[in-house]
């Protein structure tokens, strides 16, 4: 599955559009995980316990909109972007999303094609 955050993929062309894909999740933080971060503001610097909340949660949308958009038949997804918003104290919504399309390799590209026998990941696969 290739995602990119461009509206295009160098060396592929957009065969067919198949509409809005997204991955949603909502995270809290926990009372003890507040009590850790506590600690580490008190000292300064980067907040680790919050920061791996974060990259969680956009690991966990971005897998919810891939696998949304292979449901639908994509085997790319175009223009992915993230959002995020506080929905209540402590509880934060991260939404992936993007257009889910079918692409394929122009004629004469030195690209593969997505998800091919090889599995060679795509430009950007979120990890």
């Amino acid at each position: 599955m290739l995602v990119v955050t461009t509206n295009e993929i160098q060396g592929y062309r957009v065969v067919r559009h198949l509409g809005l894909v997204r991955g949603l999740t909502v995270r809290s933080r926990s009372v003890v995980g507040n009590l850790g971060a506590a600690i580490q503001i008190f000292f300064g610097g980067n907040i680790s316990v919050y920061t791996k909340l974060a990259e969680q949660a956009r690991q966990e949308a971005f897998d919810l909109l891939v696998e949304h958009a292979q449901s639908m038949g994509a085997n790319a997804v175009i223009a992915m972007r993230y959002d995020a918003n506080e929905i209540a104290s402590a509880v934060t919504e991260v939404l992936a999303y993007g257009s889910a399309v079918v692409v394929e390799p122009i004629a004469g590209s030195a690209q593969s094609s997505p998800g091919g026998a090889a599995g060679a990941p795509g430009p950007w696969t979120g990890r």
